[in-house]
């Protein structure tokens, strides 16, 4: 008996240790090494291929990019369930949409909807959904002191590429780790995978800092990928990388897909002048020309960009202002070309769209996909709805946020139209859903971003790239800024006064208001705002005010043109932290009283933009006025939906929605403010529980104006949100079906 025991014990260990080797360490026997090695999608020179019953046809990637963030979630904590995917995937397609692709190793939830969707698909006869699947470089070593030969870097690369392939496969347990979803990945999407985009938008200074370290690491010669002569050390590197998740699948699966790289303007494969380099510390190249396949690979190998219409924008440095001719002391030679050799001989008419206009984004698509000899996929693309902005399109106007959802639909489309016109194989809309944990770099430094994912934020642009929103509210928000005051009750009202009545109330996106009592097309209403207890003003020398408290703000609504937020300038956040920027002056040598009472206009800063006629490149940055309001409806319900509108009139009086963040609330889950800056040399945070509100209309102003106070619980990390399709949705929906039709 005890024999017995031993034995099954022993069998049981085996099986176990077997069982950890094959779906945990990826270990197998290679019994099919006999079997062809099978493959679904090829290319040529510019045009991707997939094979149906037979015959390999053009196959263009018409995509959507696919995050993991939903409101209250990181994304690192892979919330998104297996029911939400298959109605994401449903909506995906009914948009047009053939493809979508993902950066990361997801939570088995996703491979197993893509799955079930897929195979009903399949038995109803309808297309499913193709997909590209991304292997991911943590953020944390990318930016660090690594190169990229560092275990953590190449080696964590090699581990995830071979990880991911057991996954689609169906062969593969994960646990939670290194930033990667976990689960136990039993269900084979593989016939469904068109191919792998491999790594992240390379940071410059760390491709620099490898290939200036490893100068004799220039080359790799591998069974399916090598490199040419004119290689660099990172190059090798990728090819090492590509060459592995080739191998692994052929060796254990028989099959090949595509492989690209994934890369972005800042390590693109071109030269550029000297000023326009320092200007934007452009100081790497990544050139997928420098690798090739081998007869051993059967698919398809091409080039895969990020490219938005915005930033950086290179070649709006080689054009005078009004595009009407290019400026020659600019030339910048590509790989040794002369640009408009490299352009194909164009001419300066090359630089404008149809309507005569320039078109900078067209040219540099023109330009990568004229360079390569294989197909250029643009597999990030879009611009924001957040009510925020980082950067104009000087030539477009796609501009990085402060965009309506119309608007953003018919970028889209234009942008998807440059793509295509320039030769592209395929594009990824970038994104499906807002994601509310994102940041912004003009943003970052104002709200706490150990909080970021539990309110939703709608000055950081970089939440708003989604085609799918996330409303605040289980099922609707709470108040519409509309011009029907009927979500108001006797139980909001915050101030009585002569004047008029003052209501509040607020969720996760914005603080509302509802004042009544006066013509708001004929009179002037103003509210001033007390919320921190450190600084402020009790008179408003703008506009000729005093208050019964030092006051911070001051909203001021005046028609439907010309209304704004200001702010006593001690609390003004942009002159804190980007005075040196903007003005070339230390704000902390040059401290501002504690109780001024001059109030300044809430700006944003936005990316440099080129001086033109020759003169160089600016030293500073750009700022815009963020507080200035704007008139419009806010319900997504109205026919005359404005996405960015910020107060309508009632027949009584006006609505208004004011973002958190333009009240300098770092983190309103948790009602924490920004503290006075000048005490902490920076942006540090306060706890409040209550903010004063007042209210004045017309222009006498010669009394104080009252204030009372307003109750401030804020909601931790429990948040409501509904989903929105966005206008944009409809709009590129309608656009690719009449394509299609």
């Amino acid at each position: 008996m005890k024999k017995f025991i031993l034995a099954a014990c022993i069998v049981v260990g085996l099986l176990f240790v077997g069982y950890y080797a094959y779906y945990h360490m990826g270990f197998y026997v290679a019994v099919h090494s006999d079997e062809p090695v099978t493959t679904f999608m090829k290319t040529d020179e510019d045009t991707i291929y997939m094979e149906r019953d037979g015959v390999y046809e053009p196959f263009e990637i018409r995509g959507v990019n696919l995050g993991v963030g939903i409101p209250g979630e990181w994304a690192t904590d892979y919330a998104i369930d297996e029911e939400t995917y298959l109605r994401w995937f449903a909506y995906i397609q009914e948009l047009g949409a053939n493809t979508i692709r993902v950066y990361t190793i997801l939570q088995d939830d996703f491979y197993n909807a893509f799955y079930a969707y897929n195979t009903a698909r399949e038995e109803a006869g309808e297309e499913p959904l193709w997909l590209i699947h991304g292997v991911w470089v943590n953020d944390y070593v990318q930016f660090s002191h690594r190169d990229a030969y560092d275990d953590d870097f190449l080696q964590a690369l090699l581990e995830d590429s071979q990880t991911l392939v057991d996954i689609l496969h169906g062969k593969r347990s994960l646990v939670l780790g290194r930033g990667l979803g976990s689960g136990s990945y039993r269900k084979d999407v593989s016939p469904w995978v068109i191919g792998y985009i491999l790594g992240v938008e390379w940071e410059d200074v760390t491709v620099a800092y490898t290939d200036n370290k490893y100068p004799e690491r220039n080359s790799y010669q591998g069974t399916y990928m090598v490199t040419t002569a004119d290689a660099t050390p990172f190059e090798a590197m990728l090819a090492q990388v590509g060459d592995s998740i080739i191998e692994y699948e052929t060796s254990r699966y028989r099959q090949q897909r595509l492989v690209a790289f994934s890369n972005w303007p800042t390590t693109d494969p071109f030269s550029y002048t000297p000023d326009i380099s320092d200007h934007f510390l452009k100081c790497a190249t990544v050139d997928a020309e420098h690798i090739r396949t081998t007869d051993a690979f059967l698919s398809g190998y091409f080039a895969s960009y990020h490219v938005y219409p915005y930033y950086p924008d290179y070649l709006n440095y080689l054009i005078t202002p009004t595009g009407s001719e290019l400026q020659e002391e600019y030339y910048a030679p590509i790989k040794g070309v002369p640009i408009l050799e490299a352009l194909g001989g164009v001419e300066v008419t090359d630089f404008l769209d149809q309507d005569g206009n320039v078109n900078t984004y067209y040219t540099y698509l023109k330009l990568l996909n004229d360079y390569h000899t294989i197909p250029v996929v643009i597999s990030e693309y879009g611009v924001s709805t957040g009510r925020g902005m980082a950067q104009r399109d000087a030539n477009t106007s796609r501009n990085q946020g402060h965009m309506t959802e119309q608007e953003q639909g018919q970028a889209l489309i234009d942008c998807y139209e440059d793509i295509m016109a320039a030769g592209s194989a395929g594009s990824c809309v970038f994104t499906w859903q807002d994601e509310w944990f994102k940041r912004t770099w003009n943003t970052m430094a104002y709200v706490d971003l150990d909080n970021t994912p539990y309110w939703s934020d709608y000055q950081t642009n970089e939440q708003y790239f989604g085609l799918l929103t996330f409303d605040p509210g289980e099922e609707e928000s709470v108040c519409y800024v509309d011009g029907d005051p009927s979500e108001w009750t006797q139980e909001d009202v915050v101030l009585e006064t002569e004047q008029g009545t003052l209501s509040m109330k607020y969720d996760e996106k914005f603080i509302y208001f509802y004042a009544q009592g006066f013509d708001p097309e004929a009179e002037t209403l103003y509210i001033p705002i007390d919320t921190t207890p450190k600084t402020g003003s009790t008179y408003c020398e703008n506009y000729d005010l005093t208050f019964e408290r030092p006051c911070d703000f001051v909203i001021r609504i005046e028609g439907t043109d010309g209304s704004r937020v200001v702010v006593q300038e001690r609390y003004e956040v942009m002159r804190a932290m980007f005075l040196k920027d903007t003005e070339m002056v230390d704000a902390y040598v040059n401290e501002v009283d504690a109780d001024t009472p001059v109030f300044k206009e809430i700006d944003l800063v936005l990316q440099f933009l080129p001086e033109g006629g020759g003169r160089g490149l600016k030293e500073n940055y750009e700022t815009y006025e963020t507080g200035l309001l704007r008139y419009g409806n806010a319900n997504p319900e109205a026919e005359d939906f404005d996405s960015l509108a910020d107060y309508m009139f009632t027949e009584d009086g006006v609505e208004i929605r004011i973002p958190w963040q333009l009240l300098n609330f770092a983190n309103p889950s948790e009602m924490m403010i920004h503290d006075d800056y000048y005490e902490n040399y920076g942006v540090e945070y306060i706890h409040i529980d209550e903010m004063y509100v007042g209210m004045a209309v017309g222009d006498d102003t010669e009394y104080r104006i009252p204030m009372a106070a307003f109750p401030l619980e804020g909601w931790g990390k429990t948040v409501t949100y509904h989903e929105r399709l966005k206008e944009s949705y409809y709009i590129l929906q309608d656009y690719w079906a009449a394509l299609d039709g």
